[in-house]
């Protein structure tokens, strides 16, 4: 075996074992990384009209920091408004559930015994009954462990920082690695790597615009429907957006089933639907047209599988690298076909 032949193999094991062994620690580094390659382009602008490379990620890091803290303190709240609201009125919801799903799960037999829908109504009552508020309940689950508590603290306080480092080397960072390609391939790898990040920016980018706009649609569609929890259920939706069609799917499904609930009144399932229609409307019409184009080459059923492959096998991190990886293998299989279709072989010399 070549040494060329080792190392080919040698180093998609060694990415797997690493993400296999120290994924619980990966994540904070996975979300810097992935933030940093998101804003890189925002600083290389502001290169571009004169400001230096660390005044540029002082600037970005600044705009990034301010939005987030702004959508916390404007969201957050609500957001606790509604789940505490869900909480409150989930005895009547499941009175209602129950008078009108229960004669149908009541003729479904699982192994000859009939479904228990009381047993199951007591059970979530009993759990969530307890809860007395949102904050509460995540503070007490929090507080429980001691080290989950200062887990998860350090996590959120490693994000910007590994933000800011990467972002502030990030050019460094990829003339080094380029530095470190055999002479003979860098052309082709370079090539290769620049193509998988127009495919990756472009859809990392494009669809994080997909969602923020689609999410804006359901909350506020939903919110003028009259839905209770139309914050919850339109962010929630907008936010699974990434993943072809589930998103929509997912937000009809729930939004319905809380619409009818509240109301008791079929026919105002009919305004959900229009909310989730006119959203897919704008995503397949204007959404997707305008910032995905089809030049990124990631299929649908591709960005499903890889996102279902990612999370069976490494969890929260394989999700979180499922699309990077999802869009290197793309542009090496489309290389691989124009190698192919070059061949002596396939042109029959």
């Amino acid at each position: 075996m070549t040494p060329r032949t080792m190392v080919t193999i040698a180093l998609p094991v060694l990415v797997i074992a690493t993400l296999w062994m120290l994924g619980s620690i990966l994540t904070p580094f996975l979300v810097g990384a992935g933030l940093a390659y998101i804003c890189d382009p925002m600083v290389d602008r502001l290169e571009r009209v004169g400001l230096s490379r660390t005044s540029g990620v002082v600037v970005v890091f600044a705009g990034v920091t301010l939005v987030f803290v702004l959508l916390l303190l404007l969201l957050f709240p609500m957001l606790q408004q509604q789940v505490n609201t869900l909480i409150q009125n989930l005895p009547r919801y499941l009175n209602s559930i129950q008078r009108t799903i229960a004669p149908w799960l009541g003729g479904v037999d699982r192994g000859g015994e009939p479904f228990d829908v009381d047993s199951i109504k007591g059970l979530i009552s009993e759990n969530w009954g307890t809860a007395g508020g949102f904050a509460s309940t995540v503070l007490q689950r929090a507080f429980s462990s001691g080290t989950a508590l200062m887990a998860i603290v350090m996590n959120l306080l490693l994000i910007p920082v590994i933000l800011f480092y990467l972002l502030r080397d990030w050019d460094h960072m990829v003339a080094w690695i380029r530095a470190q390609l055999p002479r003979r391939y860098v052309g082709t790898i370079s090539a290769l790597a620049s193509e998988t990040d127009e495919v990756l920016g472009q859809f990392i980018r494009g669809q994080l615009v997909v969602m923020t706009v689609l999410g804006s649609i359901y909350v506020a569609g939903l919110w003028l429907a009259g839905l209770d929890l139309a914050l919850v259920i339109g962010l929630g939706a907008g936010m699974v957006s990434f993943v072809p069609y589930v998103g929509v799917i997912s937000g009809l499904l729930v939004a319905g089933i809380a619409m009818l609930v509240q109301t008791g009144d079929p026919v105002s399932l009919l305004w959900v639907a229009l909310v989730f229609g006119i959203g897919q409307v704008m995503e397949q019409v204007v959404l997707q047209p305008l910032l995905l184009g089809d030049a990124i080459g990631l299929h649908p059923v591709w960005v499903i599988f890889a996102v279902l492959a990612g999370g069976q096998l490494f969890g929260f991190v394989g999700v979180l690298v499922a699309l990077p990886v999802a869009a290197t293998i793309a542009v090496l299989v489309r290389y691989g076909g124009r190698q192919w279709r070059a061949s002596r072989l396939y042109l029959n010399h």
